[in-house]
């Protein structure tokens, strides 16, 4: 008896630029210190980018070598305004880890 195949997914997905996955780079106290340590990089990235979207971009735009990609997504807060409840906007953190011998100079 022939099995039957279920269609191909459609294929959805955008294509980003890397100038678009990358949003901005996090310097923050604890960035600081993970990058002067542990050769490690935080990023704002698009929300609908993936692992290897990242690492691609991150190669291109700082033409550095990077060994791995961690993604978190971060829930948006509430916050209070003058016209009732509001909530910023979720958004999605990638931490990147450098080839012990690159590194980023955003400072």
């Amino acid at each position: 008896m022939a099995r039957i195949q279920p269609p191909a997914p459609a294929e959805t997905k955008i294509k980003l630029e890397p100038h678009q996955i990358l949003l901005r780079p996090l310097v923050t106290e604890k960035g600081v210190h993970r990058a002067t340590r542990h050769n490690e990089y935080a990023f704002e990235v698009h929300r609908m980018a993936t692992k290897p979207e990242i690492k691609a971009a991150v190669e291109k735009l700082f033409d550095v070598k990077v060994d791995k990609v961690c993604t978190q997504n971060r829930k948006g807060k509430f916050r209070r305004t003058r016209n009732g409840l509001g909530r910023t906007s979720d958004w999605r953190r990638a931490i990147v880890h450098l080839h012990e011998d690159h590194k980023i100079d955003f400072f």
